[in-house]
Formats: C-alpha cells, structure tokens, sequence
C-alpha cells in the first residue's frame, strides 16, 4: 500500500490550499482516509477523515480547529482523498498526513485506527 501526499506549500494567512493523497495497493472504496497534522515539538493531531460505514456511504469528521474551514472529499474513481484548506491561519502550520484503515474504522480521531500513512507534506502559513 502506498499513500503519497501532494499540494502543501507557503501560503499568507486567509488563503487557501488543497491537498491531496492518491492511495494505491487497497480497495480505496472501502476504505476510511483521515488527515492528521504535525506541529513543531507537538503530537501528531487529527484534521479530518471520511470513514467508510458501509456501502458508498462515508462519515465525515472534522477537528474543531478546521471546521467550518476544511474540507474532505473523496473521489473513488481516482482513488484519491482531498483536503481543501480555507482561511488558513499561522496555527494551521504543520506537516500534513493523510492515513488508510480498510473497512469500517472508529474512532477515526485515532490515530491508532489507522494501518498506511502517507509520507507528509508541508503546509507553511505566514502571518
């Protein structure tokens, strides 16, 4: 399984990104994707995920932090999971990874839950 990540970069507070994390090697449409970040001399902390309930139905989940700003998506025809990122603010600084769990995975704000990452991407907001 590989998970590679893509779309960071600089960026002035009030812009906007949007990652991405294209997945190969497991069943993509069955599987929960979740986005986590990584500060400075802080722990690894949970963005978003959509986790899969069953069916083609997904459950979306944001961090207090980014809702309203964030959001997730998900094309399984490219096996890809996006992250757009609005009203970026200093405090969203971090290196940005994406993770895959197959099937049903709770509580997708763990990261424990999750079994592939993705190798990180760096998002930098100037203030």
């Amino acid at each position: 399984v590989q998970l590679q990540a893509s779309g960071g970069g600089l960026v002035q507070a009030g812009g906007s990104l949007r990652l991405s994390c294209s997945a190969s090697g497991l069943t993509f449409t069955t599987s929960s994707m979740g986005w986590f970040r990584q500060a400075p001399g802080k722990e690894r902390e949970f963005v978003a995920a959509l986790a899969w309930t069953g069916g083609n139905t997904y459950y979306a989940d944001y961090a207090d932090s980014v809702k309203g700003r964030f959001t997730i998506s998900r094309d399984n025809a490219k096996n890809t999971v996006y992250l757009q990122m609005n009203s970026l603010k200093p405090e969203d600084t971090a290196v940005y990874y994406c993770a895959a769990g197959g099937g049903r995975r709770y509580p997708v704000r763990s990261p424990s839950v999750y079994d592939y990452w993705g190798q990180g991407t760096q998002v930098t907001v100037s203030s």
